[in-house]
């Protein structure tokens, strides 16, 4: 999606030679497996990308499972990590998290929120989202004024917003924080490989979200952990 391409057509093919897969090229991971991680066709290498994502993907989804049971709450966890692991994806290739990814799962996340908590409910999260935005922009401003450049993407801002409408406002928060805390050692690291000072913070962030939500993280729990 950053780089314009449909989702649909045209359909799984090798970036390098446009070879169409064919059903047992499509198998998450055990394809990769068996063709040795090169296409089928022009032998050209597969990015470990994707039998990564695909091997996470189905993990969060089992805990989310796990976590939540069969209920509308697995739902919503299933469709919020989809969200996240895209944005993981984009943000680190391309340093852009697309407002149609943001767009998109936002409606959903509503839609199944009003299945749980009701109209009054996601009204509540509707402000919890814009309160994240509004908190998220504040630093980004005081970024730009203390690095005299920009400091952060307007797709973070944007971000932070779907975390608030989908677990309140001060967990979104707090998610800043554990993004901060996994962030820097790793991004220390890519700046002295990659000699980039640029480095995308929303898989950061999504990642602190993912915690969030499988270990079903929330306000009240880190208050009483910092007061015992």
């Amino acid at each position: 999606m950053p780089k314009g391409q449909s989702l649909i057509y045209p359909p799984s093919h090798c970036t390098k030679c446009n070879h169409k897969l064919g059903a047992l090229e499509l198998i998450p991971i055990f394809s990769f497996i068996f063709l040795g991680g090169k296409c089928k066709n022009c032998k050209d290498k597969i990015s470990c990308f994707y039998p990564i994502f695909e091997f996470l993907s189905g993990l969060s989804f089992a805990l989310s499972f796990v976590v939540y049971g069969f209920t509308l709450e697995c739902l919503l966890s299933i469709v919020f990590i989809s969200m996240l692991l895209i944005i993981i994806i984009s943000d680190y290739q391309t340093m852009t998290i697309p407002d149609s990814i943001l767009i998109v799962f936002s409606i959903l996340i509503i839609i199944i929120k009003y299945f749980i908590v009701g109209l009054p409910g996601v009204g509540k999260s509707i402000l919890d989202a814009v309160l994240a935005f509004v908190f998220m922009l504040l630093i980004k401003l005081f970024g730009d004024f203390i690095f005299k450049k920009e400091s952060m993407g307007g797709g973070d801002i944007k971000l932070l917003a779907t975390f608030g409408l989908m677990f309140g406002f001060p967990m979104s928060i707090i998610s800043v924080f554990i993004a901060a805390v996994v962030g820097l050692p790793i991004s220390l690291i890519l700046v002295k490989r990659t000699k980039s000072h640029e480095v995308p913070f929303g898989p950061f962030l999504a990642v602190s979200a993912i915690l969030i939500v499988l270990t079903k993280l929330n306000f009240d729990t880190i208050i009483n952990l910092l007061t015992i």
